[in-house]
């Protein structure tokens, strides 16, 4: 959300800098049982965002009884300067991202799994919570 300067009566979109260390400062009072990390990922893990830009926040968990679409909102994403967006996946959910598609040849195209082609896509910059 837009945050009104000390000195000015208009309001501005925080930088990339004060995104990513309120999303730093976020994770660190994240209370999730199994919590492993969070990570930033699009525009902000490129650099490119822009004003209206949102948050895009990968957090692993290590198991999870709930379904990955129920998981989001578990989590204060209100509390976060900019509107964000949250994917919650388990350890294992994760790890599978890295595995070729089923019945795809490594050798025909560019042989990446989802993780790294997911990495490649959007950016990364890593914000641990521990």
């Amino acid at each position: 959300m837009p945050v009104r300067s000390l000195r000015s009566p208009m309001l501005r979109w925080p930088g990339r800098a004060e995104v990513l260390q309120a999303l730093a400062a976020w994770a660190q009072r994240l209370e999730l049982p199994g919590l492993v990390t969070v990570g930033a990922f699009g525009s902000y893990a490129r650099g490119d965002a822009g004003v209206g830009s949102d948050l895009d926040i990968v957090v692993i968990l290590e198991t999870s009884e709930l379904p990955f679409e129920r998981r989001m909102a578990l989590l204060p994403l209100e509390e976060l300067p900019v509107p964000a967006e949250a994917l919650v996946d388990t350890r294992a959910e994760w790890g599978r991202l890295a595995e070729p598609a089923p019945g795809r040849d490594p050798a025909a195209g560019d042989g990446l799994g989802s993780k790294e082609r997911l990495r490649r896509r959007h950016g990364s910059a890593r914000v641990d919570a521990s």
